[in-house]
C-alpha cells in the first residue's frame, strides 16, 4: 500500500538531508535514484533499469560512431531520467534524454523526463507540456509532482481526449483478433472485460506498483505468444484468490497481484490460444494511460467491438452511446442541481454538512436500459464528487477526525441497472467499479491518506435481462429507489422487429392506439406502473407515522427521448394513458441534437423529459433556438406534453 504523503514528505526531507553537497554523477548517480525512489516508498527494481541500451537519433548516433547510447535511469512508457555532475546544463541533459526517443518502440515512450545535477531537480510532462524545477531542499514541497511513483497520481479525465478512442479501437482489434481464432461469445466477452479491468487497474495502482499488468506480459510470457493464454488464466486465478490461501512457492511477480474478488474472475474460462499478434495487440493496449480514460469510453468500447455486426444491429438495439455533456442535461436538473443547492445553503453549518452526507450515501439509481453504464457512471462520479466536497468542508471545519476509509460513505451498491445483453451489463458494472477508484485516488490526493477499495466487497447490481418483460421490483423494490433514469432504445414504429412489437402489447395491452409508438413510451409506462404499484403495504396496513413516503410521492424520473414522442399521433395516445395515471412533468429539454462518443454513430435529435407521480410548484424548460446550441431555461408553472 502507498505510504501517506506525511510519511513521504519525512522521507523527502531526510533525502535531501543525505545527498545535500553530492556531486559526482559516474559514483554516486544510481544510489541517488534508488534512494529516490524509496522516497515513495517503491523499490527501483521492479520499476526501472539503469544504463538501457538505446539507439540514438541519426546525427547523435553518426558523430559517436554508431555506438548508441544508455539512458541513465528508464521505466517503460512512463520516465527517463538523465543525470549530471553538480552544475551541469540541464537543458543539455533534457535534449539527450529526447534525444532517445527515436530508438525506443511506440509503446516504451514516456510521458515524463527528470534531469537532475544532485542540487537541482527537473521535472517535464511531456503530455501537459509543463516542467517543474526546484532545489533538492525542497522536494518534500513539491511530491505531489511524482504522484505517479507514489500511487497518488490523479488524472484530468475528458472526454474528448484521444486516448479514449484509442483505447475503444485498440481493444476492438484484440478483440477481432481472438474471435478470428475461434475464441467467441461469452467466454471472449469476459475475456474482454478482465482484460479491461488489468489495464485501468495497472495505471491507476489498484495493481502495485504502475505498470505490473504489462511487466507480468513482458516477463511471464513468451515473445510468440504461445503461453498467453495459459499465463491469463493462472493470472486470473491469482487475482480470485486471497492472499493468505494462494500457494506458498507462487511466482512472486504473481504474488505481487492483489486479490481483487468482485466475483470478476471467478469464473473458469477456455484458456485461449494465442499467438504473436495477439500478445503485441495487448501489450500495444497497456501502452496507453488507462488512467485518462473517461468513463464514456465503455460506450464507445462497445460500439467498436459491435460494429462487426452491422449498422442494421446497432439500429435495432437503439444503440447510442452518449457524451458525458448530454448525460449532465438529464441529472443536473434530475437530482443533482437540488443536491448542491442544499450544499450550500449547508456549508457553514456542519450539523446539516452531516445531515446532507448520510442522506447521498442512501440515495438509490436505477438505469433500466443501462447499456455500458454511462448515465450510472456518471451519476455515481458526481456524486462522488458532491461528497468530496462535503468532507473538505466538514473537515475544514474542525468538526470530524480524518479518517478516509470511515469518511467515504457513497458507494457503487446504490446503482441499479437492467440490460438485454451481457456483454454490455457487465462493462457497466466494471465501469462503476473503475470510477470508484478514480474517484478515491482523488480522495487520496485531497487528503493524504491512501484509499483503495480492494477486495471488492460491494457492487453494482446490473441484471442481464429484458427491461419490458422483467418485474424491476425484483431488481430493487419501488420502496428504496429514489431516482429512475436512462437513454431507451431509439426505435421507431415501422423499425420494430417482432419481438419489440410483443414487448409494446406487454406493457401497453388494451391501451388503444399503442401501435403508432416508438419503443422508448414503453419504458415511460413501465416505469409508472413500477412506481405506482399496488398501493403496497399502505394499502394493507394504512399510512403509518414513521414510514418513509410511498413511492409515488417520492420517486423521479427523467428519460431520453426521441422528439417525436411529443409531436403529432404519438401524444394522444402515450400521454393520454400517463396523464391518467396521474404524471406531471418536472422539467423538460425541448429538441436538441443528441451527440455520442462513438465514432460512426449519426447524431438524432431529442427529448429530456423529467417526470413524477408527484407535483412541484417550480418546472423547468431548456428551449434550444439552435439545436446545436446551449439552451435557454424558462421556469414554468406547467409543462404540457408538448413541451409547451
Amino acid at each position: 500500500m502507498p505510504l501517506s504523503l506525511n510519511e513521504i514528505k519525512d522521507r523527502a526531507l531526510a533525502f535531501s538531508r543525505e545527498w545535500e553537497g553530492a556531486r559526482a554523477e559516474r559514483a554516486e548517480a544510481q544510489t541517488f535514484w534508488n534512494d529516490f525512489f524509496n522516497v515513495f516508498g517503491v523499490s527501483r527494481r521492479r520499476l526501472a533499469s539503469f544504463e538501457e541500451p538505446v539507439r540514438r537519433a541519426r546525427t547523435h548516433f553518426e558523430q559517436s560512431g554508431g555506438r548508441g547510447g544508455f539512458i541513465d535511469l528508464f521505466w517503460r512508457g512512463t520516465l527517463i531520467a538523465e543525470h549530471k555532475s553538480l552544475g551541469c546544463d540541464l537543458d543539455s541533459a533534457y535534449r539527450q534524454a529526447l534525444d532517445y526517443f527515436d530508438g525506443l518502440a511506440e509503446r516504451d515512450l514516456p510521458r515524463y523526463v527528470i534531469v537532475s545535477d544532485f542540487a537541482r531537480i527537473r521535472l517535464y510532462d511531456l503530455d501537459s507540456n509543463t516542467q517543474n524545477e526546484f532545489p533538492l531542499k525542497d522536494l518534500y514541497k513539491h511530491i505531489k509532482l511524482f504522484g505517479f511513483i507514489a500511487g497518488y497520481a490523479t488524472q484530468q479525465i475528458a472526454a474528448q481526449d484521444p486516448v479514449n478512442i484509442k483505447a475503444a479501437e485498440r481493444m476492438g482489434k484484440l478483440h477481432d483478433r481472438l474471435r478470428a481464432s475461434g475464441y467467441s461469445g461469452h467466454d471472449l466477452e469476459v475475456m474482454l472485460v478482465r482484460m479491461l479491468f488489468c489495464l485501468f487497474a495497472e495505471d491507476t495502482t489498484l495493481f502495485e506498483p504502475r505498470g505490473s499488468f504489462r511487466d507480468f506480459l513482458e516477463n511471464c510470457t513468451r515473445e510468440d505468444g504461445s503461453d498467453l493464454g495459459p499465463q491469463l488464466s493462472l493470472l486470473f486465478q491469482v487475482l480470485n484468490t486471497p492472499e493468505d490461501r494462494r500457494q506458498r512457492n507462487l511466482d512472486e511477480r504473481f504474488a505481487a497481484f492483489p486479490y481483487v474478488n468482485g466475483r470478476l474472475f471467478e469464473e473458469t474460462l477456455p484458456i485461449p490460444t494465442c499467438d504473436r499478434t495477439m500478445r503485441e495487440l495487448l501489450l500495444d493496449c497497456c501502452a496507453l494511460d488507462w488512467g485518462r480514460i473517461s468513463p464514456a469510453i465503455f460506450g464507445a468500447l462497445f460500439q467498436c467491438v459491435m460494429d462487426e455486426e452491422g449498422s442494421e444491429r446497432r439500429r435495432n438495439l437503439g444503440a447510442h452511446y452518449t457524451s458525458e455533456e448530454n448525460i449532465l442535461k438529464l441529472i443536473k436538473p434530475l437530482f443533482l442541481d437540488d443536491l448542491w443547492a442544499e450544499f450550500h445553503a449547508a456549508k457553514l453549518n456542519p450539523k446539516k454538512l452531516f445531515e446532507l452526507h448520510k442522506k447521498i450515501a442512501r440515495i438509490k439509481f436505477l438505469d433500466p436500459a443501462c447499456g455500458c453504464g454511462n448515465f450510472l457512471v456518471i451519476a455515481y462520479r458526481e456524486l462522488r464528487l458532491l461528497e468530496f466536497e462535503i468532507l473538505r468542508a466538514v473537515l475544514k471545519s474542525g468538526q470530524m477526525h480524518l479518517d478516509i476509509f470511515r469518511l467515504v460513505q457513497v458507494n457503487v451498491d446504490q446503482f441499479y441497472g437492467i440490460e438485454i445483453e451481457e456483454f454490455p451489463a457487465q462493462i457497466a458494472q466494471v465501469a462503476l467499479w473503475l470510477t470508484d477508484h478514480q474517484m478515491n485516488m482523488k480522495v487520496s490526493e485531497e487528503f493524504g491518506q491512501y484509499f483503495r477499495r480492494l477486495p471488492l466487497i460491494h457492487a453494482p447490481s446490473i441484471v442481464c435481462g429484458n427491461a419490458l418483460r422483467l418485474d424491476w421490483n425484483k431488481v430493487i423494490s419501488a420502496e428504496h429507489v429514489d431516482y429512475i433514469l436512462g437513454n431507451p432504445p431509439f426505435v421507431g414504429k415501422k423499425e420494430q422487429r417482432s419481438e419489440q412489437k410483443a414487448d409494446m402489447d406487454m406493457v401497453f395491452g388494451k391501451v388503444k392506439g399503442a401501435g403508432v409508438l416508438d419503443y422508448v413510451t414503453a419504458w415511460y409506462l413501465k416505469a409508472v406502473h413500477y412506481v405506482k404499484g399496488d398501493d403496497r403495504i399502505e394499502g394493507l396496513l394504512g399510512k403509518l407515522p414513521d414510514m418513509p413516503k410511498p413511492p409515488c410521492e417520492r420517486v423521479k424520473i427523467a428519460f431520453v427521448s426521441t422528439n417525436s414522442i411529443t409531436q403529432g399521433e404519438q401524444v394522444g395516445v402515450l400521454w393520454n394513458e400517463l396523464l391518467r395515471l396521474g404524471v406531471k412533468i418536472h422539467f423538460a429539454h425541448r429538441t436538441f441534437r443528441w451527440s455520442n462518443e462513438a465514432r460512426g454513430m449519426a447524431a438524432v435529435h431529442c427529448v429530456i423529459i423529467g417526470f413524477a407521480l408527484h407535483d412541484v410548484s417550480r418546472k423547468t424548460i431548456y428551449d434550444y433556438p439552435d439545436v446545436n446550441g446551449a439552451p435557454h431555461e424558462l421556469i414554468v408553472g406547467n409543462i404540457n406534453p408538448y413541451l409547451v
